[in-house]
């Protein structure tokens, strides 16, 4: 049943994520995470965050950060993915309740959350051909790439 409710939680939480997007482009602002387009600067500058963009990445970090050598040893368990991936997950959906960025701003975060979700999907066993590893290295390449695009006072790349 708690799983259940998980899951529950999580759906409501993604659609919520993914429905910020759509909301923006009817009220005309530019959506570039819809349309494709690679992650860019604020006109040369890093995008603005807040404390519950921060408190949730670095969260996600510590939660990559903490399995790393597992991973790159290649003696993470399944067990370990999948607990890694609902840690993701969980940090995912308090970012999506939390974080309040300008549009543009929140554009571009949707690109980094797109690839952590992604990442987890594949650590979870659901990316068919795709091993469980490569999910923890595609979500330590979105968190990387949060800390060169986004302003996070005393971020470290994995």
């Amino acid at each position: 049943m708690k799983s259940t409710l998980i899951r529950v939680t999580l759906a409501g939480a993604l659609a919520a994520a993914f429905s910020v997007p759509a909301l923006a482009a009817e009220q005309g602002h530019e959506h570039a995470a819809a349309n494709g387009a690679p992650l860019e600067l604020d006109h040369g500058r890093k995008w603005q965050t807040d404390e519950p963009l921060r408190k949730g990445m670095v969260e996600m970090r510590s939660a990559l950060a903490s399995e790393l050598g597992a991973i790159h040893a290649n003696q993470a368990s399944e067990a370990q993915y999948e607990a890694l991936a609902a840690k993701l997950n969980g940090e995912v959906a308090y970012v999506v309740q939390n974080c309040k960025l300008e549009p543009r701003a929140d554009a571009a975060l949707h690109k980094v959350i797109a690839e952590v979700l992604a990442g987890a999907e594949a650590m979870q066993g659901r990316e068919p051909g795709v091993e469980r590893r490569e999910g923890a290295v595609r979500v330590a390449k979105a968190l990387n790439a949060y800390g060169e695009y986004f302003d996070h006072p005393g971020w470290r790349d994995l």
